[in-house]
């Protein structure tokens, strides 16, 4: 990967603070083994909205995968078919929504921004349900943010590369904002969605809608409240707001909040399969992976994007195996050592 991908992919905001905390509150939790449990039919099986998928990991949704490898988000999708892993496809994916969904052969997601054009959004949500994407993903915390790294590095699109499922979008009106006014409060903000979007957003589709980038407990029981039929605990990757906990931390208080009444996933700093089950172990269904995939897809194609998570799903087994849990309905918290 050249410097330019590199700084899109793997930098985070700010201090880049949340971004560690992500990998290193992993490191923090350490798991109970168990010994001489019955593994007799050992499964992994997950079902999310309707769909059976073999174990409870997803690729993340991640823009512009034609950074790391000419076939872009085509290659993603044949290595995630191969291992059989469910996709969430990005808005600002590189390769139109449709050519994905003909390549894959996994279930699709499709995450979405909502865009200022709302009438747009509504064909793009159209768009994904007639290629048969299963769910809708809405990210809801990055109207804003401050990737400073980025700006250093001086990251630009290379030619050639762009969110190909906006084409056509009209652009988004100037700022408002005089040179001695917030241009934050005065123009970026503007299309941000806010709760009354969601209820609009669920009025024109039948896909589950799904809320990624839920931190708080209030904001779970919120979406609970809203009807959404399901959520993702995220910090964006450390993305968004820097000094955020990380994800694994804001987990159990968002899923005790959520009290089963819909499936809870997360995602940021899933490096190894024990991760996945000290996840599991803290409330979440499934767990999406992001960057790892995209470094597979830049070492080796779709086949890299299928090893990674091979790997995972293998460690996740191992995991499993030696807390003494044949499945994950008897992963619960009595696997972390307290």
């Amino acid at each position: 990967m050249g410097e330019n991908a590199w700084a899109y992919i793997s930098t985070g905001s700010a201090d880049e603070l949340t971004l560690r905390a992500n990998l290193a509150a992993f490191g923090r939790l350490r798991l109970q083994g168990r010994v001489l449990a019955d593994m007799a039919g050992a499964q992994t099986r997950v079902t999310l909205f309707g769909d059976s998928f073999d174990y409870p990991m997803l690729l993340a949704p991640v823009a512009f995968h034609r950074l790391v490898h000419p076939e872009g988000e085509l290659a993603t999708a044949f290595g995630a078919g191969a291992i059989r892993a469910g996709m969430v496809v990005s808005t600002q994916a590189s390769v139109p929504l449709e050519e994905v969904a003909r390549q894959a052969t996994s279930p699709l997601w499709f995450q979405l921004y909502l865009q200022h054009d709302r009438e747009f959004t509504r064909s793009l949500v159209q768009r994904a349900a007639n290629a048969g994407y299963r769910a809708l993903v809405l990210t809801v915390d990055a109207p804003v943010t401050l990737r400073n790294q980025e700006q250093r590095l001086g990251f630009r699109l290379p030619p050639g590369i762009q969110a190909v499922n906006l084409r056509g979008m009209a652009a988004p009106p100037p700022p408002r904002a005089e040179p001695h006014e917030s241009e934050v409060f005065r123009g970026l903000l503007d299309p941000a969605a806010t709760w009354k979007d969601i209820a609009w957003l669920r009025s024109v589709t039948d896909l589950p809608v799904v809320l990624k980038g839920i931190m708080s407990p209030a904001d779970a029981a919120r979406a609970v409240a809203e009807g959404v039929d399901g959520i993702i605990v995220s910090n964006h990757g450390g993305r968004a707001l820097d000094t955020a906990p990380a994800s694994i931390e804001a987990l159990p208080r968002v899923a005790e909040a959520v009290a089963g009444r819909i499936p809870v996933l997360m995602d940021g700093g899933i490096r190894r399969g024990s991760d996945v089950l000290k996840a599991l172990a803290l409330g979440a269904k499934a767990v999406l992976v992001g960057r790892p995939c995209l470094y597979g897809l830049a070492v080796g194609g779709g086949v890299g994007v299928a090893h990674v998570m091979k790997i995972l799903r293998t460690e996740l087994e191992i995991a499993m195996a030696l807390t003494g849990c044949a499945s994950l309905e008897a992963i619960d918290r009595s696997v972390i050592w307290e």
